[in-house]
């Protein structure tokens, strides 16, 4: 039986290299994508290894169940796609910690009575097709393939065309899922613990904003005859800023995507496409979020012969994970209760009524969705351990 320890640092070492930047030491690990695929690959290797048997649904959500007893299933895992230069840990680390667990459980001498499986979550950040958790939403029910095959992304390329897609049943003899997730934040450096358990998660979503104006000469044309968009837009942005910090500590806004047409250097643009990422303590306070910084962009433009145009693209209501997984196993080793403000395939498979839960590792850095994004060996593995003592927990 191989060592834990030894095993998990060999398959974190195996998953380094993939999808990294050698310029910024970032991850491109989108899905669908060579790097993405094989981490797929490498997933299934490792399932295979440990004799679980592997089910993959028409998108390539993947579920490597160790089939033990009988009864609704224990589900862990997470996800192995990244954000545009994201960092190593955001996903991955769920996985490998999830497939250690399983290592940590037999060497323990523990049989489940009932299937244990470890998951993987296709396109949880988005970054590709703009709709977080598609995976796991399809695998649940919450979306069907016919409300995203048609999605592109950035280069045109459709959903539909990358995978032929379709219904799932990956998911309909789960009887609850356990998530462990890098901390995106600093909450547990502040309390000096290695492993801490969510609450919920905040409601959050994506805002598309479209500026329309005018494309005309960057020289020639008189600054009182222009209707710029990328003015409607900067101002918007600002608008978002000054609105979250109204609401603080309560509210997050950012317009971290931006597209410019035609985007020439000499040219006044015709549009500015932007993307809001807001996130908010409750739904009423999201939503007059939105509203706020949705009244001062048409506001702006009226001002700048210009207009503006809002879409939800993906909106995700809050979410309260079922204390009765965790909590039995946190509370007397005194590991910190605390909410997130990130959404996680965990949030999707609460939503659709499976029990769920999830486990923070302590990120010493605090940072997220980049490269500095960190988590030290040995709380690595208290992670492994704590997780490994929740499945036992679920799994009686």
């Amino acid at each position: 039986m191989p060592d834990p320890v030894d095993d998990f640092e060999r398959m974190w070492a195996d998953l380094a290299p993939v999808g990294r930047s050698a310029a910024t030491g970032g991850y491109l690990r989108q899905p669908w994508t060579s790097a993405e695929l094989e981490l797929r690959a490498w997933f299934a290797e490792q399932a295979a290894s440990r004799g679980l048997v592997v089910e993959t649904d028409a998108v390539g959500n993947t579920v490597a169940w160790w089939e033990s007893g009988r009864g609704p299933g224990v589900l862990t895992g997470s996800h192995l796609d990244s954000v545009v230069d994201g960092g190593a840990y955001d996903g991955p680390l769920g996985v490998v910690s999830a497939l250690a667990a399983v290592d940590r459980l037999r060497e323990r001498g523990v049989v489940p009575t009932r299937p244990l499986g470890v998951g993987v979550f296709v396109e949880e950040e988005g970054s590709r097709f703009g709709l977080a958790c598609l995976g796991s939403r399809l695998a649940t029910g919450a979306v069907s393939w016919a409300d995203v095959e048609g999605l592109a992304d950035r280069d045109g390329v459709r959903l539909g065309d990358v995978v032929e897609g379709g219904s799932s049943s990956l998911l309909a003899d789960v009887g609850c899922f356990v998530e462990l997730h890098v901390e995106q934040g600093r909450a547990l450096v502040d309390l000096d613990a290695p492993v801490g358990v969510a609450s919920g998660i905040w409601p959050h979503g994506r805002w598309r904003f479209d500026f329309d104006g005018t494309a005309d000469h960057a020289g020639t044309t008189r600054m009182e005859d222009r209707a710029d968009p990328v003015l409607t837009f900067s101002m918007t942005a600002l608008a978002a800023n000054k609105q979250a910090r109204l609401a603080a500590p309560d509210a997050r806004a950012t317009f971290g995507r931006v597209e410019v047409a035609p985007n020439g250097t000499n040219a006044i643009p015709s549009r500015v496409s932007a993307w809001l990422d807001a996130r908010c303590s409750s739904e009423p306070a999201l939503a007059a979020l939105v509203a706020a910084v949705t009244e001062q962009a048409v506001a702006r433009a009226e001002r700048d012969g210009t207009s503006v145009t809002v879409t939800a693209e993906s909106v995700s209501g809050a979410v309260s994970f079922d204390p009765w997984l965790a909590d039995p196993v946190a509370r007397p080793r005194g590991w910190p209760v605390l909410p997130t403000q990130a959404g996680h395939d965990a949030g999707a498979l609460s939503a659709a009524g499976v029990p769920s839960a999830m486990l923070f590792v302590r990120n010493p850095t605090g940072v997220s969705h980049s490269p500095a994004e960190h988590a030290e060996m040995g709380d690595c593995l208290a992670g492994v351990e704590a997780l490994a003592d929740v499945l036992e927990e679920s799994l009686r």
